[in-house]
Parts: structure tokens; C-alpha cells; sequence
């Protein structure tokens, strides 16, 4: 390389590092992109998991997304999630990554779709996020978040870590569900474990912890690669073959998403014709005014404290938090993220939030925005190589998920468990959020039960006018079902 060359890239740096201030966190150009390729990797199933859940789901007419056409949905949950992704990183400089919601896009593809077009729920998804939006741009969701005690904010951390370190078991096939017998799930099938995929697992486990306690940098990038290779090895000589067979057979020993297999072809031109698919009116005439508004403060509630969540643990885990435990840019995190809710219903792939799985990109060494610029870029090129992308199983990534659960879990020392007006609720978040597999009871139990300790033993003064608030709001939420019918 010529002098000039190399003064050029010595500037060009220099610029990432004063925009992004990589060197001002602590971190590095080469943590940041490894952060951001292991963010997506362990994000990327979303493109294949999203078009399964959407693609299969009836609207009130019969219809099939997009006639079934998954690759239609897969291209512009890649999209979004790209866009969206490169966003937060750029205007909110922070480490966190952002693609359909799981559990979201189930609830609205067949709680919601089921009572009215497609077109029609998209249309309140984005009604739901430009509420979110407004909540923002006036200051309430960032209030709320302030009224939130320090330490509460710590258990939803921790919770979050036992949460996605269940995840990650229950997506290798280490823990299922029972579906008879006197526990809710077990070990494997009938508590061994059966077929070689969740062996894979097992052997990504071993070395992504392997490689982590000898500090082995980009130890859970390592591997993820090394696992994939394992798995297509696996795959090509005894043949596992995917958990449902093309008919819908169930294959319990099979892979529980992508098959490892190296595909036919690794590139295709995306089909975008989702894109702009929402009527904003029409489910109010086809599912009456009641109908649509509860399920629009359902959307609502979920997205604003998933959020929430989810940007206090990442900001925990990259030491990101003030004394408050408030992250740097909360208002650009917070605006960015109420888009990508609106933005998910206009491209007709469900409300986008932000993803737990960002912790693994920030246990790589991640600390800005530049990790999420990374993880949006790949999600981009993820349209146009969907095929390559579905190579990587499931048990190869959620190995990362049970280390970063770990991580996440060291935060429980900082929670005073002999003050019962805390520890109590902490612990009902904690416990909740893997028990009930979603963040936003766990944060819901935590807020009022905090609420009504404090309320019993008489420390009125303590409780914010905003904790009231949302500990009444999530009483309605928590009593939603039985207030629907009611009404209706």
C-alpha cells in the first residue's frame, strides 16, 4: 500500500473512532466487527423462523400470507431488520440489533390476522408503533423508564440472562417440553438425550466455554463457525434431517430449524412485494372498535418494556449504564426502536423490536453502534443470500446464549436481598421471565409487586406517579383476556 493509501485508512479509522467512540468505550474497530458479525449469526434464524410463523397463518378469509410464500417474507424480514439495525447503530451508537419480535409476530399472526385481512393487522402494528413513537417524542416512555428503581432494573437484567440461557436449551432440544407427566419439561426426549443434533450442541457448548475461560478473543464467533462445520459434517453422514418432514411428520431427533446442509445455490434476487402491504383503518371496521384498541394496548404493552429490558441488560453487560442505570442516547435508542415497530407492520412482517441476542455480539467485545452497523449490513446481504444464511442450525448459535445467560446472571450480586421491599420483586421478575417465557410479565410482576410492597408496608412517598401508572396498566394487561370478553 502506497504512504497515501495508508493515510487514508489510518483517517478513515480515526473518523469511525470519534463518531462511534470505540476508543472512548473501551473498545476496538476488530471487537466491534465481531460483535456485529456474532450479533447476527445468532439473530440470523429469524429470517428462517418468521416466514414459518407468518407464512402458515390464516387471516379471516382463509388467506396465506403472501399465498405461503415464504421467501417473500424472508426477504423483507431481512430488510427491516437490516435497515432498521444500521439505524440504531448510526443515531443511537448503540450495540443493539433489531428484527421481527418472536412471540409479536405469533400473537399477530393468529390472534389478530385470524379476525381480519393481513393488510388489516399490519395496519395496527403500525398504528401500535406510532403511538410508541409519540410516547417517546413527549417524554413518558423515558420518564417511566427513570421511575424505574436501580435495582429493579438490575433483576430485569438478570432476568433476562436466565431467560435467554433458556432459549438457548430449549432451541438446541437440551430441555422440551413433556407435554404429559406431573413437569412441565424435561432433558431431552423422555430426560436423555437423543440425536445428534442436540450432541452437536453439546459439543458447541463445551467450546464456546472452552474458548472462553482461556480468553481466547472472538471465542464465540470461533464457535459458531466451528459448530456449523460440525453440523453440515453431522448432516452429510447420518442424515438427522430437519425436525418436521416436508408433509409436517414430526423427526424429534431432527435439526430444529436450518438443516446444515450447503444449499443448491447461495444467491437469489429478493421478492419485496410485502413491502407496504397495511390498510390503517380496515381492522376497525372488520373487527369492531374494542376489538382492535385492545389489541392494540396488547402490541403496545409488550413492545414498551420488552424495549426496556432489553437495552438496560445490554447497557449492564457492555458497562454501558450511568449511576441510574440509564444507557447513553435513551431517547435515540427509544425513537429508533418505536420505528422499527411501525416500519415492521409497513413492510408486513410484524412489529420489529430490539433483540436479546445483541448480548452476544457485546460478550465478543461490542460497545457501539458500529456492531449494530455491522449486523444491519449483513441482514442486507441476507436478502439476497437468504440460502447461505439457512446453512447455520440452530444448535451451532444458541450455544453463545447459554454463555451470555451466564454473563448476564453475575449482575444478581448487585441486588439487596435482605431489603423484602426489593428482593421480593426482583425475584418474582427474575423467576417470571423464563417461567413464562416473556419479558414483559417478568418486568409486569416486577412493577407491581413492587408497587403493592410498598403500598402494604405504609412507604407511599417512594412510589413515583408513574410507577402507579404502569403497575394499573399492567393489571389490565395481565387481566386482558377476561376484560376482552367482558366487553365484547
Amino acid at each position: 500500500m502506497t504512504d497515501l493509501g495508508k493515510t487514508s485508512a489510518v483517517a478513515a479509522t480515526s473518523a469511525l473512532d470519534r463518531f462511534f467512540k470505540i476508543s472512548e468505550r473501551g473498545s476496538s474497530l476488530s471487537a466491534e466487527l465481531r460483535g456485529g458479525v456474532v450479533t447476527f449469526l445468532t439473530m440470523a434464524y429469524i429470517i428462517v423462523l418468521n416466514p414459518i410463523i407468518l407464512g402458515n397463518a390464516k387471516d379471516a378469509d382463509g388467506a396465506l400470507l403472501a399465498g405461503g410464500d415464504t421467501a417473500a417474507i424472508a426477504a423483507a424480514t431481512a430488510l427491516v431488520a437490516g435497515v432498521l439495525t444500521i439505524l440504531m447503530g448510526v443515531a443511537a451508537n448503540y450495540p443493539l440489533a433489531l428484527a421481527t419480535g418472536l412471540g409479536l409476530n405469533a400473537f399477530v399472526a393468529y390472534s389478530i390476522a385470524s379476525q381480519m385481512t393481513w393488510s388489516d393487522a399490519m395496519g395496527l402494528v403500525v398504528i401500535e408503533g406510532l403511538v410508541i413513537l409519540v410516547l417517546v417524542l413527549t417524554g413518558f416512555r423515558e420518564a417511566v423508564f427513570h421511575a424505574v428503581p436501580a435495582q429493579l432494573k438490575i433483576a430485569i437484567s438478570v432476568g433476562i440472562g436466565l431467560f435467554i440461557a433458556l432459549i438457548g436449551l430449549v432451541d438446541a432440544g437440551f430441555v422440551r417440553r413433556t407435554g404429559t407427566g406431573p413437569v412441565p419439561v424435561e432433558l431431552g426426549i423422555g430426560g436423555r438425550l437423543e440425536g445428534w443434533p442436540v450432541l452437536v450442541f453439546v459439543f458447541g457448548l463445551v467450546l464456546v466455554i472452552a474458548l472462553f475461560v482461556r480468553r481466547i478473543r472472538g471465542a464465540i464467533l470461533i464457535s459458531i463457525v466451528v459448530t456449523t462445520l460440525v453440523a453440515i459434517l453431522v448432516e452429510k453422514l447420518v442424515e438427522p434431517g430437519p425436525a418436521f418432514g416436508a408433509d409436517g411428520t414430526p423427526n424429534p431427533t431432527g435439526w430444529n430449524l436450518g438443516v446444515p446442509a450447503w444449499p443448491d445455490k447461495v444467491m437469489e434476487k429478493p421478492d419485496l412485494q410485502l413491502l407496504g402491504n397495511f390498510n390503517l383503518l380496515g381492522s376497525w371496521e372488520e373487527a369492531g372498535f374494542v376489538t382492535a384498541l385492545l389489541f392494540v394496548f396488547t402490541l403496545l404493552l409488550a413492545d414498551f418494556f420488552d424495549t426496556m429490558g432489553t437495552m438496560t441488560a445490554i447497557g449492564a453487560e457492555a458497562d454501558l449504564l450511568d449511576e441510574d442505570g440509564i444507557p447513553p442516547n435513551v431517547r435515540n435508542i427509544l425513537v429508533v426502536d418505536s420505528l422499527a415497530a411501525a416500519a415492521g407492520g409497513a413492510a408486513g412482517v410484524s412489529s420489529n423490536t430490539s433483540y436479546i441476542e445483541s448480548a452476544s455480539g457485546v460478550a465478543e467485545g461490542a460497545r457501539t453502534g458500529l456492531a449494530s452497523v455491522v449486523t444491519g449490513v449483513l441482514f442486507l446481504l441476507a436478502t439476497f443470500f437468504a440460502p447461505l444464511v439457512t446453512i447455520i442450525p440452530n444448535e451451532a448459535a444458541v450455544p453463545a446464549l447459554v454463555l451470555v445467560g451466564f454473563l448476564m446472571m453475575q449482575q444478581v450480586t448487585g441486588i439487596d436481598w435482605d431489603d423484602l421491599e426489593i428482593a421480593l420483586p426482583a425475584f418474582l421478575t427474575i423467576v417470571l421471565m423464563p417461567f413464562t417465557y416473556s419479558i414483559s410479565v417478568g418486568i409486569g410482576a416486577g412493577f407491581v409487586s413492587w408497587v403493592l410492597i410498598k403500598a402494604v408496608r405504609g412507604n407511599l412517598r417512594a412510589i413515583h406517579p408513574l410507577m402507579w401508572v404502569v403497575a394499573a396498566l399492567f393489571v389490565l394487561y395481565f387481566a386482558i383476556s377476561p376484560v376482552s370478553s367482558w366487553l365484547s
